[in-house]
């Protein structure tokens, strides 16, 4: 008589078949202490993604000048963005994690990890493995795509998984900043201020870059002229992020209706001497009062959740010295941070890799 196998004898475990989901933002310290955003500060400018200069000038510049004089102040201004929740960008992280696992449901497991601090890339993509799923989908919450951000994403991800016997399919996600519901989460979250005053002016500040990163992505040497090919996204430029600044300020002001000459792209939170992408948040603000623009409505479409660059430089720093010079009203659109809509966006990024 033949043997037979019973199919309740062997244990097939609850992963089998499933995906994991790595959201990935940019970190933030384990607390606003000097020593916790000194520790930060080091690992996020280490990465030669981000200061990408030779590793013995980069070491010698944040660890014997940058981290050591600029983490008291930092830690001074993450003390005004901490909450009872601890740092605004990981508790939004940990809420779009909650409820996306919710929305994808059974098929998936979801995770959050920064890229730099905790949680770490690291320990979300072990779980993944001791779980033995089918595939991975990278998800870095960076709208528009950069070497120091989502580039750095994916480099460390690859370092991690470099070292794994069994490497399951890895999928990433590059940009959104054409996604429809990321789109309409910011117009439905200024569309309220517009609705209780007439603004002068329009505002879209992004996150800067050295300039010199942005010409190094043009791999043909031919395209990037930092300003005069940044007028459309085409096949050519677009991997670059200035250029794809400039698109979601296009689809933000057509969606909401904003007239030729009354917004602004621009690029904040220079370092360092070497010159950034421009123009310069601060030099378009100190130029608006003396158009006699009194009010002016901002944006931060680089980032999905509130931060430092959202809500203190952006919402307060930028806004004092607009008021200092004779402006009247400036405000600040806030970020997506755990709108169900931007879940809903990351769910659909999530499905379409």
């Amino acid at each position: 008589m033949e043997a037979t196998v019973s199919q309740t004898s062997t244990s097939i475990p609850k992963t089998l078949g499933k995906t994991g989901v790595l959201i990935v933002n940019l970190g933030t310290p384990d607390s606003p202490s000097v020593p916790d955003v000194r520790k930060y500060l080091r690992e996020f400018l280490m990465d030669g993604r981000v200061i990408d200069i030779p590793f013995i000038p980069r070491f010698l510049l944040v660890n014997g000048i940058i981290a050591p004089f600029r983490a008291p102040k930092s830690a001074k201004t993450y003390r005004e963005v901490w909450t009872e929740n601890g740092s605004p960008l990981k508790y939004y992280g940990e809420v779009v994690e909650r409820e996306l696992q919710k929305l994808l449901g059974e098929p998936y497991v979801v995770r959050l990890a920064m890229r730099y601090q905790s949680p770490s890339i690291q320990a979300g993509l072990a779980e993944f493995q001791r779980l033995g799923l089918t595939e991975i989908i990278v998800v870095p919450f960076f709208p528009q795509y950069a070497s120091a951000t989502t580039g750095s994403v994916y480099e460390k991800v690859m370092d991690v998984i470099s070292d794994w016997q069994v490497i399951p399919q890895v999928k990433f996600v590059n940009s959104f900043l054409d996604h429809p519901k990321f789109i309409q989460g910011f117009v439905d979250n200024a569309q309220k201020y517009m609705a209780e005053r007439e603004w002068d002016h329009f505002l879209f500040s992004y996150h800067g870059l050295p300039e010199r990163q942005i010409r190094k992505g043009d791999v043909t040497k031919s395209v990037c002229k930092l300003g005069e090919c940044c007028g459309s996204l085409t096949a050519m430029n677009q991997h670059c992020y200035r250029a794809q600044c400039f698109e979601t300020t296009r689809l933000l002001v057509k969606s909401l209706g904003i007239p030729e000459g009354k917004y602004t792209t621009c690029f904040q939170s220079r370092l360092g001497n070497d010159p950034w992408i421009k123009p310069y948040t601060e030099d378009v603000i100190k130029e608006l009062p003396k158009k006699g623009i009194k009010s002016v409505l901002a944006f931060s479409p680089a980032f999905v959740a509130d931060c430092l660059e959202t809500t203190i430089e952006v919402g307060e720093e930028y806004k004092e010295v607009f008021e200092e010079l004779g402006g009247e009203h400036w405000q600040l659109v806030e970020s997506l941070n755990d709108s169900p809509l931007w879940i809903e966006a990351v769910a659909d990024l999530v499905r379409k890799a």
